[in-house]
């Protein structure tokens, strides 16, 4: 996944907590090799490769994901797009490179999650259009975390938790019974001190948290970072961060993406509508969050 991934469990055995783990991350890895961008063997790469040309079979895992990526989707009205992929490459976060008005405009014809085609039943994927790319990097880390709790559980582990980067998902209680103490990076920290604006308490759900913090570079002013609107191309402007807590982390990933560009005022009003809570720092560094979320949340007082 190209980030640091950690596995914790509650087992009464060295030896049964290994075998566990183990499982898990092979669970973690078989995904990556499925479902990630940038590799020509994925599952991703062979849809990308057919686009408007042949609907390709691939794994149920891709399917599933596929699947839970155009929910997402329709419930943000677009806001969350995985066929973003033509307009990512147009950005290099290392280099700071970032395209032209008229190179955007060209390609954004490209990007519309209603043009990935589906059949579950027979485990296919098509696009629509030649130059359609999927890029599920909004909601893969999430789906890997999930998969990994799945098989955490079948291996008989009642609690534990599985961090992808920002993308965590807890279940069961700590040894001491109490819920899983999660952290909320501040998204304009300046060093340790203040990494931490606030910690919540999480159990049998997931948290992630994006920011504009995280692959970015300034250009005459200007932050360019890596969450980019489906519709114009450009870094969504509206926020600093979104923390979502939801039952799934597939869920908790893609929204807090697609909430990041809704805004906070849609996007806590769709959090609302959705039964989840989050956490929104604004442009201005203004917090909102769930009215159901107060008391439930403690900010810290360097923050």
């Amino acid at each position: 996944m190209n980030t640091i991934v950690t596995i914790t469990v509650v087992t009464a055995t060295e030896n049964a907590a290994d075998r566990a783990i183990e499982n898990a991350f092979l669970k973690i890895e078989d995904i990556e090799k499925k479902v990630n961008f940038h590799s020509p063997a994925s599952d991703i790469a062979l849809i990308n490769k057919s686009a408007g040309i042949a609907e390709v079979k691939v794994s149920p895992d891709t399917i599933t994901l596929l699947d839970n990526a155009l929910f997402v989707s329709e419930k943000t009205q677009g806001a969350f797009d995985i066929t973003i992929g033509p307009v990512t490459r147009l950005y290099n976060f290392f280099t700071q490179q970032k395209p032209e008005d008229l190179t955007l405009n060209n390609t954004l014809p490209l990007v519309n999650y209603r043009d990935v085609l589906i059949d579950k039943n027979n485990s296919t994927a098509y696009l629509r259009n030649r130059g359609m790319l999927i890029d599920p990097g909004g909601i893969a880390k999430g789906y890997a975390a999930d998969r990994a709790v799945e098989i955490l559980r079948q291996q008989g582990i009642v609690s534990g938790i599985v961090a992808i980067a920002g993308d965590i998902r807890a279940f069961g209680m700590k040894p001491d019974g109490k819920p899983w103490k999660v952290g909320i990076r501040n998204p304009r920290a300046k060093g340790t001190e203040d990494d931490i604006m606030a910690t919540t308490e999480l159990t049998n759900a997931a948290i992630s948290t994006s920011g504009d913090y995280e692959r970015f570079f300034i250009s005459n002013g200007k932050r360019y970072h890596h969450i980019l609107s489906p519709k114009t191309g450009r870094p969504a402007d509206r926020c600093r961060s979104v923390t979502v807590i939801a039952p799934e982390g597939y869920l908790a990933d893609s929204f807090s993406t697609g909430i990041f560009i809704l805004g906070p005022e849609k996007g806590i009003k769709l959090l609302e509508t959705l039964g989840y809570h989050g956490v929104i720092v604004d442009s201005e560094g203004k917090i909102h969050m769930t009215p159901d979320l107060r008391g439930k949340i403690e900010f810290q007082r360097n923050s």
